[in-house]
């Protein structure tokens, strides 16, 4: 995952076409070992395809996957509301 990341920073940055070596280069740069296996296997899949086209087959395929857990955040706004309450009820006071 770590070489296609780069590979896609690569590309995002202006790089049209960023080679092996591209990548290792990037890696090394923040001190990350690229594994030269995965790197090859990933050049070989990617080989001869557009880059985004590949993208948006991947998006499609992700779309299958759901929305998954997006109900965490909602008990912030409670304690906000009471805090806001309690600043009301000083100014009050203070009157």
């Amino acid at each position: 995952m770590k070489h296609l990341a780069v590979y896609m920073l690569l590309k995002l940055g202006g790089k049209e076409a960023p080679t092996q070596e591209d990548v290792t280069t990037a890696l090394d740069a923040v001190g990350i070992e690229a594994d030269a296996e995965d790197l090859e296997r990933m050049f070989a899949q990617l080989e001869g395809k557009d880059f985004d086209e590949v993208i948006a087959a991947g998006r499609s395929k992700l779309a299958s996957f759901g929305g998954g857990g997006g109900g965490g955040g909602g008990g912030g706004g409670a304690a906000a509301g009471e805090a806001a309450g309690e600043a009301a009820e000083e100014k009050k006071e203070e009157e």
